[in-house]
Parts: C-alpha cells; sequence; structure tokens
C-alpha cells in the first residue's frame, strides 16, 4: 500500500532544522536530532527529521521520522509516570515536546535482554566482560539473557559516548551511590513495562537506554523512551526459529541503518567517508519509522498537513512566542 510520496525528494516532507525565538529563551541547543529551547524552567524540544548513527548526523533527513520519534516517546511517558516523574508536560505539535528543565545526569542506564548490536560486536571481537557484566562462553547473536542487564556509558556532550561499569560508577568521586542505585531500579522497571507492552504488540524489546535528571532532589526520566532510536525491536514469532537457523532477526529500529553504513565502510571511525543515501533509501527508512509506529502503538500513522514545517511549528508554538 503506498501511503508515502516517493516520486517526491524527501526533503520536501522534512523538518530539518529550526531557530525561533520565544519568549523568555535564554538559550538553544542542537543535538545531533533535537533542537532544544531553554525558556527558563521548561524546555521546548522540538524533534527533527535529522538522523544519527555512530555518533554521527547522517547527510539527509528522514521524512516523518521526528513525528514518529516524538509520539512514541510521548505515548511511554505518559504510561509510565507511575514507575517514575518525567519531563514531559505538553505535545503542541507533532514534533515538539515540552516540559520541565532537569539537571541532566550524565549516565544512559542501557538495558539488554539479548545479546545484539553493540554488545554482539564486542562480544564476537573476544571480549567476555562487557561494562563489568560477565557473559559465558557460547553465546550467538542475538540469544536471550538470562535477565537483562545493564550496561551504562557516560554521557558525552560531543562523540561517542564511553562504556562504563555500574562498579567503575559507584567508585567515582562524587558520585551519589543510593541514587546511583535507584536509576538502575527504575530502569529495570520500565524495561520489564515496555518489554510487557511490546510483547502484546508481537514484537520484543531487545535493548534500550534511558536518561534520568534532578529536579530539585527528584529523579526525572528525561528525553525519549521506547522509541526505534533509543530502542531496538524483533518481531517476536520467528524470533526462535530465525535463532536456531541462525538467521538474522528482522530489525524493527535504527539497527537496519547502521548495517547499511557498515556495508559501506563507515563506522564512525576516523577517516572514514560518511555515504548518502540514494532517495529510495531515505524513503524506506521512512516506511520502516511509520510501521514501527504503528506495530508500536497499536495506531495509524496521520501525517501533519501538508504545508512549510516551519509555519505549522510557528503557528502551533504561539503561544510561547
Amino acid at each position: 500500500m503506498k501511503r508515502l510520496p516517493v516520486e517526491q525528494r524527501p526533503e520536501a516532507y522534512c523538518v530539518c532544522h529550526t531557530n525561533f525565538q520565544f519568549k523568555s529563551q535564554f538559550g538553544k541547543y542542537q543535538g545531533k536530532v533535537r533542537d532544544v529551547y531553554d525558556i527558563g524552567d521548561r524546555l521546548i524540544v522540538i524533534t527533527t527529521d535529522r538522523i544519527s548513527a555512530f555518533d554521527h548526523v547522517l547527510p539527509r533527513p528522514i521524512p516523518y521520522k521526528g513525528q514518529v520519534l516524538n509520539q512514541i516517546a510521548g505515548m511511554f511517558l505518559d504510561q509510565t509516570r507511575s514507575i517514575v516523574p518525567n519531563w514531559l508536560i505538553e505535545m503542541p505539535d507533532p514534533n515538539v515536546a515540552v516540559g520541565w528543565k532537569c539537571q541532566p545526569i550524565k549516565i544512559e542506564m542501557v538495558v539488554r535482554a539479548y545479546l545484539a548490536g553493540h554488545a554482539w560486536r564486542l562480544y564476537s571481537g573476544g571480549q567476555r566482560v562487557i561494562c563489568g557484566v560477565r557473559l559465558p562462553d557460547g553465546m550467538v547473536q542475538n540469544q536471550a539473557f538470562e535477565k537483562p542487564i545493564i550496561t551504562p556509558t557516560t554521557k558525552a556532550d560531543a562523540g561517542h559516548d564511553q562504556d562504563v561499569s555500574l562498579e567503575e560508577l559507584r567508585k567515582a568521586r562524587g558520585m551519589n551511590v543510593s541514587l546511583l542505585d535507584d536509576m538502575c531500579e527504575v530502569a529495570l522497571r520500565l524495561f520489564e513495562y515496555g518489554s510487557q507492552w511490546a510483547s502484546g504488540q508481537g514484537l520484543l524489546l531487545v535493548d534500550t537506554k534511558y536518561e534520568f535528571g534532578l529536579r530539585g532532589n527528584e529523579l526525572m526520566l528525561m528525553d525519549e523512551i521506547h522509541t526505534p532510536d533509543s530502542s531496538r525491536y524483533f518481531e517476536k514469532d520467528p524470533y526462535e526459529q530465525l535463532l536456531t537457523e541462525g538467521l538474522p532477526q528482522r530489525q524493527l529500529s535504527k539497527e537496519f541503518v547502521r548495517e547499511w553504513l557498515m556495508s559501506k565502510g563507515f563506522q564512525g571511525l576516523s577517516g572514514q567517508q560518511m555515504p548518502v543515501m540514494p532517495d529510495a533509501m531515505v524513503w524506506m527508512v521512512a516506511e520502516r519509522y511509520l510501521e514501527l509506529y504503528e506495530r508500536i502503538t497499536g495506531k495509524s500513522f496521520a501525517p501533519p498537513p501538508a504545508e512549510p514545517a516551519e509555519a505549522r511549528l510557528s503557528r502551533n508554538l504561539a503561544g510561547y512566542f
């Protein structure tokens, strides 16, 4: 079923960059994907259609990707408030979230239930201790762990995030160990919720990351949650057969973008040339994002009205100017 205008240039349907000046604006930060506006005790976060992999932004954006990420995250943030408070206040536009400004804790809590992605690349290269977690010999790609493991990374302002063990974090100068333990407990509870939800949609939540901050003394969940940029999903039904036969799992995540880049000789390393996706690949990636949105939410994707993105954003954010 055709639902994407593949005969058009993808950029015509993208939110690529924004440059607004809001009332009481103190500053703007441009991340790999999000444009973040500081308006005092709150943030206006515009999720663009930029796409990153291996900590690099790809040359071309992906139509509707920002809306997919923002709306999936919004759904899960609303559903998990009983587990942990979060930053979200409202979503006035498909690409926009407005929420409380928190003091970021520069640790990403990565939870993994399967030996896939980055963990598999390390394991297949001979490592048996990943972020302080010892893994047994003889595991195969995409095999499930006995129970989910936490493999944290330190959040970098630029460049690659760095793997670190929980033991190293506990010994770090200035670390609040009680707070770290709370983050671990909450991350595992969020992962359990996400796994149960995914299972009900015919999916497996393979791994994901959570970011936390403090608002006053209160621990709060920040950023996105259980989106295809922060998480990896497998199809549930064929998983066991594909694993037994040693065949690749179907990736409902951004991993297939990383695999395409690796097939072109790019892994974000020094001296490597970033390949440029052709139109057909861009539209294929967009279709995969829409598919994952519908699989996760159980809702049909509703694209925004066909109008310039800047005009739509300006109208929906009028109260903040």
